[in-house]
């Protein structure tokens, strides 16, 4: 596995160097994740014959395209950045993409803060088309998780969110020092696997909108195990000496998503009474 475990020292991050802008892999996995995720969307409503108009759905990703883009910069400068104050003193800096006046693109996002952007988006477009967000959020449930795969494979081509230190055989060198794939087996935990479970399960769900609670469960677990072999930000460290920023907000998300698949099903019992 030779060449594997030095694969980063024969790989390009850049895709296209256009002279005057660089087409990095990381961006077009990001976009590839959020054009997936909306193919998969119209499919799983083709396939179930969901009443999701496809201008509804086209619709609704705009908002919450708009949030998971604003929720994971925003997110990270709250809790990642080590240069917080400067983004908040300065707000028109977090998406300026050049830095002493060099394309470098956007850096920094958190998925967790992708969540709330898009849970920020889903409510502001059900104000405006109320009645179907709750079988829109199934549908978003069973979208994500295939498009995230993408979003890590992006993260593992950009050679970033590192594993941790390892001697396993299958291991990738990062500045000399061998790690573990991480983002690769992010993009299986949190990704395929999930997707398999909630595709699985989808038709056995008893109310609308159980599927994206399910989903919060599923993805907190996994990103909480998936966190030990991944290296902890370097800004931050372990808390406690153990327990790393994504784990804590990761059991946060399990909590949240218990509670709304609870309240998604008393919902779901009044409007039937």
């Amino acid at each position: 596995m030779e060449y594997w475990n030095h694969i980063y020292e024969h790989f390009n991050p850049v895709a296209l160097d256009l002279g005057f802008i660089s087409v990095h892999w990381y961006g077009i996995m990001y976009i590839s994740a959020l054009l997936v995720a909306l193919w998969f969307a119209k499919w799983i409503i083709k396939r179930d014959k969901m009443p999701i108009s496809e201008e509804t759905i086209d619709a609704y990703f705009i908002w919450i395209e708009v949030g998971i883009i604003v929720g994971a910069r925003v997110w990270y400068i709250l809790f990642y950045d080590p240069n917080t104050m400067y983004y908040l003193t300065q707000p028109w800096q977090i998406f300026n993409p050049f830095s002493n006046g060099e394309f470098v693109g956007i850096r920094g996002m958190s998925y967790h803060g992708a969540v709330v952007g898009a849970a920020i988006g889903s409510y502001l477009f059900a104000r405006r088309n109320p009645g179907q967000i709750y079988k829109i959020l199934d549908v978003v449930a069973l979208a994500v998780p295939v498009g995230f795969v993408f979003g890590r494979i992006g993260n593992f081509l950009n050679q970033e969110l590192v594993g941790r230190a390892t001697d396993v055989p299958w291991g990738i060198y990062v500045d000399g020092v061998l790690r573990h794939p991480s983002q690769l087996y992010e993009g299986f935990l949190e990704g395929i696997l999930i997707a398999i479970i909630i595709y699985a399960i989808r038709k056995r769900r008893t109310f609308d909108g159980a599927l994206v609670g399910v989903y919060g469960v599923l993805y907190g677990v996994a990103r909480f195990t998936v966190e030990f072999w991944r290296e902890a930000d370097v800004q931050l460290g372990y808390y406690g000496g153990w327990i790393t920023m994504g784990q804590i907000q990761s059991l946060v998300m399990i909590l949240l998503s218990v509670g709304i698949y609870f309240y998604f099903k008393k919902v779901s019992i009044k409007s039937i009474n």
